[in-house]
């Protein structure tokens, strides 16, 4: 949907009154740790979709509880909000949170290559000719990294 700085503000507004009745007046447990991450409303409030987030394992029940609660909901933004008109109420489940934590995970795994020294074009550079290099010009550095040819023919 498209979003001007009028329907934020809507959305905004209806995210605060969603998350109150969610929060203090529907007494279900399995909405227990369910969070609204976002919401749009279209330019003519008769449509809103509600993002939620909750445990990975409890996506389709939390999507069957807010489904079966949403003409609940309704009647109860009716009386929350000074709107001419209630948004018909579409919730998804906000899938965001997944892949942030899975990049976090990637992250966490380094793989051991990363500490190795490389050289300009990213190959890994011998520890032993490095630090020959380093005290040693450039003609020098060239000869440190070239094959012995006597050694292997011989």
């Amino acid at each position: 949907m498209k979003q001007t700085p009028a329907t934020r503000r809507l959305s905004e507004q209806l995210r605060e009154k969603l998350g109150y009745i969610l929060l203090f007046e529907i007494a279900d447990p399995r909405l227990d740790l369910v969070t609204i991450t976002g919401v749009e409303v279209a330019q003519d409030r008769s449509y809103a979709r509600i993002f939620v987030t909750c445990d990975g394992d409890r996506y389709d029940e939390v999507l069957d509880t807010l489904a079966a609660a949403k003409g609940k909901i309704r009647s109860l933004l009716a009386r929350a909000l000074d709107w001419r008109v209630v948004p018909e109420l579409d919730f998804r489940i906000d899938r965001s949170t997944d892949e942030a934590m899975r990049i976090a995970r990637a992250l966490e795994n380094v793989p051991p290559t990363i500490g190795v020294e490389k050289d300009e074009e990213g190959y890994p550079v011998d520890p032993d000719a490095a630090s020959a290099a380093v005290d040693e010009d450039d003609g020098a550095r060239a000869e440190a990294s070239a094959p012995d040819w006597a050694e292997i023919d011989g």
